[in-house]
């Protein structure tokens, strides 16, 4: 009977393993999908040469100086353009990478991984890039960006995800360890009981006699 009564609980624990698997899959698709063409958009928007700018584009070294000259020298709707540009830009970082790496440390798997590639970029687009220059400000900008599309939502999403990568059947493991256990029914526990009674019927005075 017992193993009768168990056989429906294993084939829907089989059903939700395959179908948390399925979902896992799909969102881990999704999830290269859109990091496949978000690196195309990037490629794009810096690798595209600009030879008006040729002249004008020097590198930045020195954080803060290309935000003061926003700042200074651009309209406030030019400069919340090139600023905020630049934070978007690094969004996407903040919201895929989580859950494409391990969920141990993964915030700073994503900040390490989001300064590496924006610092490659940069020196690439500085290196053999027509009109543009390496500037560490807008590695700080990209970067701000995927730390904040992380607290806001890549948090929460890869969360889920890794949750969903859990083994089906822990939880169920969980909950057994946390259950307290029966007292033992076995010949100690027996002992135990007649001992008990014998005590009771002595101090009630003995068994009488006939």
């Amino acid at each position: 009977m017992d193993a009768a009564a168990a056989r429906p609980e294993r084939e829907r624990t089989r059903r939700k393993g395959w179908g948390r698997l399925l979902l896992r899959l799909t969102i881990l698709v999704l999830a290269f999908v859109a990091m496949a063409g978000f690196s195309v958009v990037l490629a794009k928007v810096t690798l595209t040469p600009s030879p008006a700018s040729e002249e004008l584009v020097k590198s930045n070294l020195r954080p803060g100086r290309s935000l003061r000259q926003y700042a200074e020298d651009y309209t406030f709707l030019a400069a919340c353009k090139q600023a905020g540009g630049n934070l978007v830009l690094g969004m996407p970082f903040g919201v895929l990478l989580p859950v494409l790496v391990p969920r141990r440390l993964r915030m700073l798997r994503m900040f390490l991984l989001t300064v590496l590639v924006i610092v490659v970029v940069e020196l690439v687009q500085g290196a053999i890039v027509a009109g543009r220059a390496f500037d560490v400000d807008d590695v700080i900008l990209n970067t701000a960006g995927a730390l904040l599309a992380y607290l806001l939502v890549g948090r929460r999403l890869s969360h889920r995800y890794h949750v969903l990568a859990e083994e089906p059947d822990r939880a169920p493991a969980r909950s057994a360890a946390r259950r307290p256990k029966s007292p033992a029914r076995g010949p100690a526990s027996l002992w135990a009981r007649t001992r008990h009674g014998v005590r009771r019927r002595a101090a009630r005075g003995g068994p009488r006699k006939r």
